[in-house]
């Protein structure tokens, strides 16, 4: 058995693998260029048949380029258009200029992606490519074309068309192929190389049909990232229409078996000695820095109005030094992105948009993801957010993508979002559903406006139920805030409902808070501190504490990082007279800087 050419041992395979030098993929490729033949590649989604051609065509035959054309992104004009020129003698003529990835100047093999999700216009402009080898009045062996391949999944719920002309299907070359035909394996090996993941691998194999195509190998690369990364497993798994994809049989009726997800990802992790907890803290910034360190397209998926922008805008700048580009899916179009263009050489060039291009870094932010103002532009995205270009153009210093959306149903309300399908939704390495307290969108309220803002939050954490917390979102919060400050009423701060309704929340507690009712708050606790101690110190005779140590429990909880550390010197005073199990819950599951907070207090009791 020959050595892989460009092979390194690693934890899961010390020696060659044993299915020899070249996947049964591989192979074919192989076979197609030696004999000059249209390939056609049909196989589910996520099992690495792009990834093979990317990656073994320039290891196996040096010199030649792979000129992806990703089909589902394709316009009528991108490939051919027709364009006036001038002649040699200074006439005006009309002549077919092609896309300049068809002309790059060297032997390449044209990868046509997703070829069955194309228009009907592409997929006449691919029979001609397929069949012939040529488009419009060019000959691309010509241009250097020495092989021309389409690959795609056939599921009809992945696709737009199905290939059925005789006249197409006798000129290729097809072959249908699972995950097993791929070199998956050795990609993974390769990438977690520490890691000896073999029995991954045999675990993987043992799952019936349907769950391996759940548990796809890009999905199985995502989950064992996450891993990597010390983030839950499951984060791991793609959002299918707003829910998280369950490792479940379905039973004969149709309806979820035995959800196996638990069980499944805790045998990875147990396999690669991972942690996988079930949350941790502050994990938005968390998702959102490995996102940029380790060049992650990740899908962060919340209710309207919890910070999900802002924070991504926030944590970007503080990574990259600029901001993110921004591009929000309800007012995008193709043109939007970029558009083909004659070049002077020509060929057809792509006109990237200017907030893409130059060399500095960049991490692209898709707002409201699943809003697309049409199918075309949403499409486009599917190829930037597996291969990171637009039309085959990679995208200069491009470091992470973060497509933010909204949930299907909120408070029993369905929202206008659009639905996708496995391939769409398993593209990113992290899909995580946002929780309004994974946002710590508090403290940004207090530093902008102050008393008024602390009052605000002590009514939402005091005053209304956890139904309640979730109709006042913290951008309700801010037109609360603001209507105050002008004296104007607080009603028309609330979400409107339509037909004169209003969110159920009542505001008669923040209007007596925000009139200078008194109320306990850490600024109450520090200007009677005395008393406070003296009550705690009484309430300490009770193991369980008393009402007294409920309350400044609370407050302590409640708390914002700021204002606990403005007083703490009151909080270390009243600290040692709190119950244990209370004191307890103060190091566990706190984000970074209040856990730094916390230490700080218990190292002041010590002193």
């Amino acid at each position: 058995m020959s050595t892989l050419a460009g092979w390194k041992p690693n934890a899961t395979y010390p020696d060659p693998p044993e299915q020899g030098d070249r996947s049964r993929l591989e192979r074919f490729i192989d076979a197609m260029l030696a004999t000059g033949q249209t390939g056609q590649v049909f196989g589910e989604h996520g099992i690495g048949k792009t990834s093979t051609f990317l990656s073994y065509i320039p290891r196996a035959h040096p010199g030649t380029e792979v000129v992806l054309v990703p089909a589902a992104n394709l316009t009528p004009d991108d490939l051919l258009v027709n364009a006036p020129v001038r002649t040699e003698r200074g006439e005006l003529a009309l002549r077919q200029l092609i896309m300049r990835q068809l002309s790059p100047g060297r032997p390449f093999v044209l990868l046509i992606d997703d070829s069955l999700q194309a228009g009907e216009t592409i997929q006449s402009q691919l029979m001609q490519v397929a069949c012939t080898w040529t488009l419009g009045e060019h000959d691309l062996r010509a241009l250097g074309c020495v092989g021309v391949f389409l690959t795609d999944n056939e599921s009809v719920a992945e696709t737009g068309a199905r290939r059925a002309d005789l006249a197409v299907l006798d000129r290729m070359v097809t072959l249908r192929i699972t995950a097993n035909d791929t070199a998956w394996r050795r990609h993974l090996a390769d990438r977690h190389a520490g890691w000896d993941l073999t029995e991954v691998f045999r675990m993987w194999a043992g799952l019936s049909p349907y769950l391996r195509h759940l548990l796809s190998p890009r999905t199985l690369e995502h989950v064992l990232d996450c891993a990597r990364e010390g983030f839950p497993l499951h984060w791991g798994l793609p959002l299918l229409n707003g829910a998280r994809v369950a490792l479940a049989e379905p039973c004969d009726g149709g309806s979820p078996g035995a959800d196996r997800t638990g069980e499944i990802l805790g045998r990875i992790a147990a396999a690669v000695g991972a942690a996988n907890p079930h949350q941790v803290a502050d994990p938005v910034r968390r998702i959102l820095r490995a996102a940029v360190h380790n060049r992650w397209a990740v899908l962060l998926q919340g209710p309207p109005g919890c910070g999900k922008t802002e924070i991504t805008k926030q944590v970007v700048t503080e990574e990259i030094g600029r901001p993110p580009v921004y591009f929000s899916l309800p007012v995008t179009n193709i043109e939007d992105l970029c558009v083909p263009v004659p070049a002077p050489d020509g060929t057809l060039d792509v006109l990237l948009s200017r907030a893409l291009l130059g060399p500095g870094p960049k991490v692209l932010v898709w707002d409201e993801y699943n809003r697309p103002k049409d199918r075309s532009a949403f499409a486009r995205l599917m190829e930037v957010t597996q291969e990171w270009s637009l039309a085959g153009r990679p995208i200069p210093g491009l470091r992470a993508q973060v497509a933010l959306q909204n949930p299907p149903y909120h408070l029993g309300r369905k929202l206008l979002v659009s639905a996708n399908n496995v391939a769409q939704a398993s593209r990113f390495t992290v899909s995580y559903e946002v929780r309004p307290d994974d946002i710590p969108a508090n403290q940004w309220l207090i530093d902008t406006y102050g008393e008024v803002a602390e009052t605000v939050l002590e009514w939402w954490k005091n005053d209304i139920d956890d139904e309640g917390r979730q109709w006042v979102t913290k951008r309700t919060l801010e037109r609360l805030i603001k209507l105050h400050q002008v004296g104007e009423p607080l009603e028309s701060g609330l979400i409107y409902l339509g037909d004169g309704e209003y969110a159920p929340i009542p505001l008669s507690w923040l209007r007596h808070r925000l009139s200078g009712r008194r109320s306990i708050g850490i600024r109450d606790l520090a200007a009677e501190v005395d008393t406070w101690e003296a009550r705690l110190a009484a309430a300490a005779e009770h193991d369980e504490g008393t009402a007294d140590s409920d309350t400044v429990h609370q407050i302590f909880a409640n708390a914002e990082v700021s204002q606990l550390r403005e007083h703490i010197e009151v909080v270390a005073r009243l600290l040692p007279h709190l119950p244990p199990k209370l004191r307890a819950t103060y190091l566990v599951g706190q984000a970074e800087d209040k856990q730094r907070l916390w230490v700080d207090a218990f190292a002041m009791i010590a002193t």
